[in-house]
């Protein structure tokens, strides 16, 4: 499947290291930041954006790849995007869940729910 979208591409290895490893870290460090200081989903769309866009150079400047290929900036902005958007939700759960303690709990390392209310003591 990897071949099928990657028919330009030197070897699926690159794809991993350059785009996957190098661009996800990229990503996830973006998205942490932005959710670390309180700031809507929406706000890492252009930083992503942005992180796809310098994969794709790294991609063309050191290893001869395809610079302004719509189709290659889409695959590298979407893996960016995935891994960006879990950053940014892992981040938020620990935010809710550490500061607001009493009000929220961890249910996966992606999401939190209200407590229960406490019961009259007994």
């Amino acid at each position: 499947m990897l071949q099928g979208i990657l028919h330009e591409e030197e070897s699926v290895w690159l794809f991993l290291l350059v785009t996957v490893t190098m661009g996800g870290w990229a990503g996830w460090m973006a998205a942490r930041a932005i959710a670390r200081g309180w700031h809507p989903f929406l706000h890492c769309v252009p930083a992503l954006l942005a992180v796809a866009a310098a994969v794709r150079f790294i991609h063309f400047a050191l290893f001869g790849g395809t610079l302004l290929s719509p189709h290659y900036y889409a695959v590298d902005a979407l893996v960016v995007m995935i891994v960006g958007a879990a950053g940014f939700r892992v981040t938020r759960t620990r935010q809710m869940t550490s500061q607001y303690r009493w009000l929220y709990e961890k249910t996966s390392p992606l999401t939190w729910r209200e407590r229960a209310p406490a019961g009259p003591p007994r």
